[in-house]
């Protein structure tokens, strides 16, 4: 099978920059809202000097334990041949018939983890463009009216960019993500060497006994703890777009330090002066500097957008090519990365929530409340998966498997806990998205099942299409015909229809099935069989990834068989299109048959997505009932 090539020299320099660009801009910018976060009023935690020192140690051991050691050293170990993220973890581990018992359970979890995702990537942009805006507030109150403006304008200028797809933009936004972070340590670092004594932050006992002191207090300001790691996730669903070497490099020589530099430092400045706490960020800066930090960390939160942005085009081309989507129209961006790609649809649906939140919630503090939900269901989801892939795949013992999955349970655990109680403040968003897109996956993975049970029970075994061509010998005319169908070992309804309709076959008939395979690339050499099955008919298999777009003319192109004419300007398409009817039969519900046949019509077309000429196809079409 197809493995990436492994990046090196000044390529990898190349994609470690784009990366640093697009993967790290989330997490890059929690520093704008994470310590004010943990120190407002309703969290009961005053900024005394003990305090601090506590929420600097969780923050501090947040970033080693969930996103150095969990996600970088054993999560982005668990990649599906390069690609990361839940559909791709999901596939991993759980074979795609697999829906029923504890292989079913999985992939719900895996499939309502990347629905979360979704409401994620909406939430993030808003809240980080409003929190960056908001820091002219800092300057002087007459641009408080506009905050709310100036951030909508930002997000649509955002958004219109992205069809110039992740490493185009990833090599315009590396350079201000640079000095981005560049910058988050230099602040840090000059407040640090006023306040050296903060360092002592990185011993664990202030966290413990920052829990002693505060008690259930210590434990809700888990939550807003939570906002300095939220772009754990998003960091393994772009794996697929730069590496996961590439990844690694940028966080622990560049990232890492800067995070901690900039959080020790917020933290020294609210020891020496409380009052700061209500912008700890911006006030690290001299007062001339104000105006320039404000721009930057504008522009950083618009690249912080950018990693989710790409993780949801990522999931939404797995979903689809795993069947869990319907198919959607897909650009790709790169000639080298494969998973560099835009999806139109996606992208302004993200486009329109985004306006929404900011015009909704109105404070980056209101939208932190919808934040973390989300995030740390899917962390839970994570682990119990990477668990499941570290049995079944790698074989590890029960008792390694189970000490590793506690370790990282018990912080995912803690975090989810704590931001249960944001639920009812916002939180619910994430969730209701989460639950829209989740019912829309399982609706139409269920609806192409009874889909194909219905089209199967009436299916012609093919041997006895075959036996009744020979015993007929319908008139043969010139060229080659190509009927599509899932079922390999059955006659294409299209065929059939053909054949009774018109009274007549072609020379050389290709029955052509599409077969996306569980993991992301296809090995070249095995992208197509071909089997002759004599009077002129052939079965012919291609195979895909499911992060590579069909492109059927270019598959057959490379086939090479006596007898079997593929050329263009014969060669002629025939499709079956269904038309889905609900009916009272048992499968779903009415309004999921409803839903179903909704998302079918609004499909991308066959033609279209297996990038078939136009001119070369036919259509026959039948009434199916649900």
């Amino acid at each position: 099978m197809q493995q990436r090539e492994q990046p090196t020299g000044r390529y990898l320099f190349i994609l470690s920059f784009a990366a640093l660009g697009v993967v790290y801009g989330d997490i890059g910018t929690s520093p704008l809202y994470a310590m004010r976060e943990a120190f407002r009023p309703e969290t009961g935690i005053t900024p005394t000097p003990g305090n601090v020192l506590g929420i600097l140690s969780l923050i501090f051991w947040a970033l080693i334990l969930v996103i150095s050691i969990k996600y970088l050293a054993f999560v982005m170990q668990a990649d599906n041949r390069g690609e990361g993220g839940m559909i791709a973890l999901t596939a991993l581990v759980v074979p795609r018939k697999a829906d029923t018992g504890k292989a079913g359970i999985l992939v719900m979890l895996g499939l309502f983890g990347a629905s979360l995702l979704y409401g994620d990537s909406m939430i993030t942009p808003a809240i980080s463009v409003l929190s960056a805006v908001e820091g002219l507030e800092v300057a002087t109150p007459f641009f408080t009216p506009y905050v709310v403006p100036i951030t909508i304008v930002i997000l649509v200028g955002l958004f219109v960019v992205q069809r110039h797809g992740t490493g185009g933009i990833g090599r315009v936004f590396g350079p201000v993500t640079l000095l981005w972070f560049l910058v988050l340590g230099t602040l840090g670092a000059i407040e640090i060497a006023r306040h050296p004594a903060v360092l002592t932050a990185v011993n664990p006992v202030h966290a413990v006994r920052f829990f002693i002191v505060n008690r259930a207090a210590a434990f809700f300001v888990l939550g807003s703890v939570f906002l300095a790691v939220t772009g754990g996730e998003a960091l393994y669903a772009d794996m697929g777009h730069f590496g996961r070497r590439p990844i690694r490099i940028t966080w622990f020589a560049l990232v890492l330090p800067a995070l901690v530099l900039n959080y020790f430092g917020q933290g020294a400045l609210i020891i020496n002066d409380p009052a700061a706490v209500e912008h700890p960020f911006f006030l690290l800066a001299p007062g001339w500097a104000t105006y320039p930090l404000v721009t930057l960390a504008t522009a950083a939160t618009v690249i912080a957008s950018q990693a989710v942005i790409s993780g949801a085009f990522s999931l939404t081309r797995q979903a689809m090519q795993l069947g869990y989507l319907p198919r959607v129209h897909i650009e790709h961006t790169s000639s080298r990365e494969i998973g560099q790609i835009y999806i139109p649809g996606v992208n302004w649906l993200l486009m329109l929530a985004c306006i929404g939140l900011v015009a909704g919630f109105r404070e980056s503090s209101s939208l932190a409340n919808a934040y973390g939900v989300a995030v740390t269901t899917d962390m839970v989801f994570t682990t119990l998966l990477f668990a499941a892939v570290a049995r079944k795949r790698w074989h590890w013992s029960w008792w390694r498997v189970g000490a590793l999955g506690a370790a990282f349970l018990v912080v995912d655990l803690a975090f989810w806990g704590a931001n249960l109680e944001k639920i009812p403040h916002g939180g619910w968003f994430p969730l209701v998205v989460a639950a829209v897109i989740f019912a829309g996956m399982t609706t139409w993975k269920t609806g192409r099942r009874i889909l194909s049970s219905r089209m199967h029970a009436t299916t012609l075994p093919f041997e006895l299409f075959l036996q009744d061509v020979e015993r007929r010998s319908p008139p043969r005319v010139p060229g080659t015909a190509v009927f599509m169908y899932g079922n390999p070992d059955g006659t294409p309804p299209a065929l059939l229809h053909n054949l009774v309709h018109n009274k007549v076959l072609h020379e050389r008939v290709v029955l052509l099935t599409v077969d996306t395979q569980e993991i992301p690339l296809v090995a070249e050499e095995e992208r197509v069989e071909v089997k002759e099955l004599g009077s002129g008919f052939y079965r012919v298999v291609v195979r895909y990834g499911f992060v590579e777009e069909p492109d059927i003319p270019a598959a057959l192109a490379r086939v090479s068989m006596p007898g079997l004419d593929l050329r263009p300007m014969s060669t002629s398409y025939f499709l079956g299109r269904e038309t889905l009817i609900p009916s009272s039969k048992p499968g779903m519900a009415m309004w999921r048959e409803h839903l179903f046949s909704v998302m079918s019509r609004n499909a991308r077309t066959a033609t279209s997505f297996y990038r078939l000429p136009p001119n070369r196809v036919v259509e026959l079409g039948a009434q199916i009932e649900l």
